[in-house]
């Protein structure tokens, strides 16, 4: 569909979205909002790959809100009319705050569902029922769980950034959450790329679904300037701190980790600049005050992790730098999208060391432009990894060519063969100490011509205190031997038997010919152990005794 330069009456908006357009300093719509607006308000499923800073959201908002005007109608408790999900809160803020900027002059209830904060009060106002919700998809598959919020009567479905929820693992939840929605909606999907997860997805989710192409693929705004400066990882931030003292009024500087964003932030303190971090794991109150401190100017840098990248609407940003170029090439697109939105010129600066010249020749790759001023990396072909689509391992050196101390010309010491080899004390001639044959062994006291202790036989053995002759100890019988304490003639204390025991005598190993009072008895006392025993416990018929306390 071509489009033409039409105003947003002409696309058959009310006055009232009309009002409310005029008084945010809308004119004219933006080439998204002029081919998708007419279709969504003929009720059509939608795809729309856009790039953000198109106006996308104002593309979906708008024919939603006039549907909310030409058919109004209370939702009932815990229900919504119009669902959209949004893969981070930031976002789903700025989706909510634009809801209600362009539908101002309209009677709408709105809310918004997300992690980080409690859900009483998000409970509370779905309680009374909304007809704008905008939600994250975790905490609101938590609250449809826990039954606090019906999708049953949800008339449009919207997914925003569809390829970011992707990337974030959203897609399972989102099938859960679609499998409650109502067979007779519309659905809307909006995602900057088309990835075969997502071209799954929509098959899964859309009916018969119009598209919408706005500009090419992983491509940058034609309004970003983009930069490349080759510096080493120590130089990044004096180069950064460079930048920052030449004339950038706002600027937002991506990092590739949360550590490195708030150690980056910490720097920029240090050396004076105004900057604030944002990332995943600041609360987000601290999240929503960072942001309020960059977009009214009080900080001139805003340090964020990808976290930032999608779906941040802040005027007035001049610059994008990235300090961390992305293991990702279409996170560069989104970055630096945060500049040259709605027309307006930015610049785009990435920092790149050269450990990172791959990532960088993967974003070359995927935009189809050289940063460099060089040819631009032709597309990777189907089927084939791109260079950063496993992590290479550094080759191994291999074995230098001199060692230490080693002098030019000289055989290297792994080249060296068994004959080159001499030990430290071996004189010339002498026998190599591997090259020793048995026969040339002895023993420390080893005498010429005696016998070496190996080659001994048991027969020259001899104990200590054997005498010549002798009877060696180990070759002795059981008949040869005696206990201490044997006489001669007398039986050996192994050889008695049952019946050489005395008359008289208990048997101590025979337990059939106890008494039956001994009979459990293990005590040698003839059971005075347990009956003292018994005698401590109180008989059947008494009282218990009593013991006095200490």
């Amino acid at each position: 569909m071509t489009t033409t330069n039409k105003t947003f009456a002409d696309l058959g908006l009310i006055e009232p979205l009309q009002r409310a357009l005029t008084a945010d300093g809308y004119t004219t719509p933006t080439p998204i909002q002029q081919q998708a607006i007419p279709l969504l308000m003929e009720g059509k499923d939608l795809i729309g790959c856009a790039q953000t800073g198109t106006g996308k959201t104002a593309a979906f908002a708008l024919p939603l809100l006039q549907r909310l005007y030409d058919n109004p109608k209370p939702a009932s408790s815990k229900c919504t009319r119009i669902l959209v999900l949004s893969p981070t809160r930031e976002l789903a803020g700025q989706i909510h705050e634009s809801f209600g900027s362009y539908g101002r002059f309209i009677n709408m209830r709105r809310t918004t569902i997300f992690g980080g904060v409690s859900s009483q009060g998000q409970i509370r106002t779905m309680a009374r029922g909304v007809d704008v919700l905008v939600a994250t998809p975790g905490r609101l598959l938590d609250l449809i769980n826990q039954g606090r919020v019906q999708l049953d009567e949800v008339e449009a479905f919207v997914l925003d950034e569809a390829d970011r929820m992707l990337d974030m693992g959203f897609i399972p939840d989102i099938r859960k959450i679609a499998a409650k929605l109502p067979a007779d909606r519309q659905t809307l999907l909006f995602s900057a790329t088309m990835a075969p997860g997502i071209a799954k997805l929509a098959n899964t989710l859309l009916k018969n679904p119009s598209r919408v192409d706005v500009a090419p693929e992983s491509t940058t705004a034609e309004t970003v300037e983009q930069k490349v400066m080759f510096v080493e990882r120590p130089e990044k931030l004096p180069t950064l701190l460079n930048l920052l003292e030449n004339g950038i009024y706002k600027a937002i500087v991506f990092t590739r980790t949360k550590h490195g964003a708030n150690r980056l932030d910490a720097q920029l303190h240090k050396a004076g600049v105004k900057a604030v971090a944002i990332h995943g794991n600041k609360s987000q109150n601290a999240r929503k005050k960072a942001l309020e401190l960059f977009q009214k100017g009080h900080m001139q840098v805003l340090v964020a992790t990808d976290v930032a990248a999608r779906g941040l609407d802040i005027d007035d940003v001049t610059h994008v730098i990235n300090y961390d170029l992305p293991d990702q090439p279409d996170a560069y697109v989104h970055r630096i999208g945060r500049t040259g939105r709605a027309g307006a010129d930015g610049i785009a600066i990435s920092l790149c060391d050269s450990g990172e010249r791959r990532l960088l020749r993967d974003i070359e790759r995927l935009i189809g432009v050289s940063l460099t001023g060089g040819v631009a990396p032709p597309p990777a072909k189907q089927g084939v990894k791109s260079d950063s689509g496993k992590p290479f391992r550094k080759k191994s050196p291999g074995r230098p060519a001199h060692r230490k101390g080693q002098a030019s010309g000289e055989k290297k010491h792994w080249e060296k063969k068994a004959g080159d080899h001499e030990s430290r004390d071996q004189k010339s001639g002498d026998n190599k100490p591997w090259e020793k044959k048995a026969g040339d062994h002895k023993s420390r006291d080893q005498k010429p011509g005696e016998k070496k202790h190996w080659e001994k036989k048991a027969g020259d053995h001899k104990a200590r205190d054997q005498k010549p002759g002798e009877k060696k100890h180990w070759a002795k019988k059981d008949g040869d031997h005696k206990p201490r304490d044997q006489k001669p003639g007398e039986k050996k204390a192994w050889v008695k038997k049952a019946g050489d025991q005395k008359p008289g005598h208990k048997k101590p190993w025979n337990a059939s010919e106890k008494k039956s009072g001994e009979a459990n008895n293990k005590n040698d006392n003839g059971g005075a152990a347990s009956q003292k025993r018994r005698s401590r416990r109180s008989r059947p018929g008494q009282p218990k005794i009593q013991r006095a306390a200490a």
